[in-house]
């Protein structure tokens, strides 16, 4: 690829799964699309940075998605749902949850970057507790936390906003505390001031 060739970045993950894990596969497929002294950026939001030229980038995100990849775009949007590793068994059936809320909300506009995470349990490998919306699974039904922050001095720990949620009311109150954060939120304002502003009652009405 010439240094001519306008370039985009995307962000590419292996979809949500048993933990965040690439094939060989997909790493060959990538890597065609990498010069050698390009560099993968791997972010906490179990996401690549990858840089691809702009005017393949629909024929690219295509084969990306034929190998298993999921592509996002890279910017102010809701980042795909970073999860826990899944431990098989009892947890297992949470995974068509986290799929379809990653489906629902994932690459959404938002007014600066936003960190969704999901845990199938109450040990919380996801680390919900410190994402701009978390989610617990608890047995059959879910928790929603909201306003957690991970760096910084005045790093916080998210707060319980809504307990024992069947999997549709999960997905209606995330995408409506969405919503009214794209919808109301300020150019560049993090969620966590968002949340200290406004106040969580009218996060959902």
């Amino acid at each position: 690829m010439g240094d001519d060739v306008k370039r985009m970045k995307i962000a590419i993950n292996g979809g949500i799964g048993f933990g965040a894990k690439l094939n060989s596969k997909q790493l060959l497929t990538i890597s065609k699309y990498m010069n050698e002294e390009d560099e993968l950026e791997l972010t906490t939001f179990q996401q690549l940075y990858i840089e691809i030229p702009e005017d393949k980038k629909d024929e690219i995100m295509e084969e990306f998605k034929s190998v298993g990849l999921a592509c996002y775009p890279v910017g102010n949007f809701v980042k795909s749902l970073r999860t826990c590793n899944f431990c098989k068994g009892e947890e297992e059936e949470g995974m068509p949850v986290a799929k379809e809320i990653n489906r629902r909300i994932a690459g959404k506009a938002v007014p600066f970057t936003l960190k969704v995470a999901y845990t199938g349990c109450p040990i919380g490998c996801g680390e919900p507790m410190l994402s701009d919306i978390g989610i617990m699974k608890m047995r059959d039904h879910y928790n929603l936390y909201v306003g957690g922050k991970a760096k910084g001095k005045d790093a916080e720990v998210g707060s319980l906003l809504m307990e024992h949620l069947t999997p549709e009311e999960l997905y209606d109150t995330v995408e409506k505390i969405i919503a009214v954060y794209s919808q109301t939120g300020k150019k560049r304002e993090t969620f966590y001031k968002f949340l200290k502003r406004i106040g969580r009652d009218k996060l959902i009405g």
